[in-house]
């Protein structure tokens, strides 16, 4: 049975005085849905991060409840493809950004937002590979939709420590490709080996400053959430005929390159969206991601497990650049 009032983490903005914390609300405080899920775990990621200041342009309106996903088991339901008792994952579309999220004991989710869990994957590994996992397994099967495999040579991957660039590195290993994993923290090389990395190489070996129209051809492809300047170096390097994935722009949004790497090597530049990817095909993803894209050891991609109560001093960690892998939040 339900609480007739909960735990959530509630950001506010009120006569511009800004907060973050946890409080106790009540079910009408939550977004209409017609689904009803008690919340076990969600996770930590940079748009978190963004909802969690006062100038992050990504909350709409105040008082409101982030965390873009969320895992959990449906409590009440108005629509027959759900029922009381299902075990299910809620992430993207308006979730935690216009419509209340998963930092919260229960959250109430339109049925349209919603995916059975996949058999093989638990709740809280649901919610380690969470949205940033995802967008890497979107990531990685527009690169094999676009003819990549491991004979075409190795991929990079850029902020391979993040949620998106570990999971890149992990999967494209567990397919069999040569993964050369990039990150700007030197004392991480142990722990992108260990999910896979065949070698590490420094931010600077991707972009040191210049970029060519043309360059040496290093990488077959290119798993890429950092975008700005790094993405037109990384353009200039790929060999004839290769595909990078996009997914981010925590290096800028600005992207200064020339159009010859499409038109003299045939370059490919795949746009990667999470939020609004169609139904059916997240359906299929998330199988994936249970089944052969599914990392070893996923408790590894753990860099923190917080409570509802610890989150609000630790949301501004994940723009702080220092995180290795994901943070996840213990709701119950």
């Amino acid at each position: 049975m339900m609480e007739k009032n909960f735990q959530a983490v509630v950001v506010d903005n009120k006569d511009g005085n800004f907060s973050v914390e946890t409080k106790q609300v009540f079910l009408e405080d939550l977004s209409s849905g017609e689904v009803v899920i008690k919340v076990h775990y969600s996770g930590v990621n940079y748009k978190d991060g963004l909802a969690s200041t006062p100038d992050g342009k990504i909350v709409r309106s105040y008082p409101h409840i982030p965390g873009i996903d969320l895992a959990g088991t449906v409590v009440s339901s108005e629509d027959s493809r759900f029922k009381e008792g299902d075990q299910v994952i809620a992430t993207s579309y308006e979730i935690g950004v216009s419509h209340s999220g998963g930092y919260s004991e229960y959250a109430r989710i339109p049925a349209d937002w919603i995916i059975p869990l996949p058999t093989g994957l638990s709740l809280k590994e649901a919610m380690i590979v969470g949205t940033a996992g995802f967008t890497a397994a979107l990531s990685v099967q527009r690169l094999l939709d676009n003819g990549m495999n491991p004979e075409n040579g190795p991929l990079l991957v850029t902020g391979a420590t993040g949620g998106v660039g570990s999971f890149g590195v992990a999967m494209l290993s567990k397919l069999g490709f040569n993964v050369v994993a990039s990150s700007g923290k030197k004392e991480a090389e142990d722990y992108l080996t260990s999910i896979g990395a065949a070698s590490v190489i420094g931010r600077e070996d991707v972009y040191n400053g210049k970029i060519k129209a043309m360059d040496k051809q290093l990488w077959a492809g290119a798993v890429d959430p950092v975008g700005g300047e790094s993405l037109a170096a990384i353009l200039s390097k790929i060999t004839y005929g290769g595909s990078v994935a996009v997914s981010g722009l925590t290096g800028g949004g600005a992207l200064p390159t020339s159009v010859f790497p499409f038109i003299l090597r045939g370059v490919n530049l795949l746009g990667i969206d999470s939020v609004y990817c169609p139904m059916e095909k997240r359906q299929k993803i998330w199988e994936r991601i249970a089944t052969d894209l599914k990392p070893e050891a996923l408790t590894s991609f753990i860099y923190k497990e917080v409570t509802l109560e610890q989150l609000p001093n630790e949301l501004p960690t994940i723009l702080e650049g220092g995180i290795t892998g994901r943070i996840i939040v213990a709701v119950v």
